[in-house]
């Protein structure tokens, strides 16, 4: 696996996992479950959790994908404001997950 590859999953995880954790909690709630709710809980924080090595690589990435050719600066700006800013609701959504977690 390359840098690029290694850094395209590391930087999109954490857009993955939330979306695996929401379809488990609909799951939880559907079967009316407790213990897989508190499993998609425990996502959602693992989730928060995958941000922080994403956000901290992230310059590196930048600097791998603005040798693609076709990928402007702006481009990659728009990106990188969008991922600190899903970063942000990210961190709260953890932080909401483990107060859930912890009161259950």
């Amino acid at each position: 696996m390359n840098s690029i590859h290694f850094h395209l999953i590391t930087n999109h995880f954490p857009i993955i996992v939330p979306i695996i954790a929401l379809m488990v909690m609909l799951g939880g709630f559907l079967i009316r479950s407790a213990m897989i709710k508190r499993t998609a809980l425990a996502l959602f924080i693992f989730g928060a959790i995958s941000t922080f090595p994403a956000m901290y690589s992230g310059d590196k990435a930048e600097d791998l994908v603005e040798k693609i050719p076709g990928i402007t600066h702006d481009i990659i700006e728009i990106h990188e404001k969008s991922a600190e800013q899903f970063a942000v609701w990210h961190y709260g959504l953890g932080l909401l997950a483990l107060l859930a977690l912890w009161s259950s």
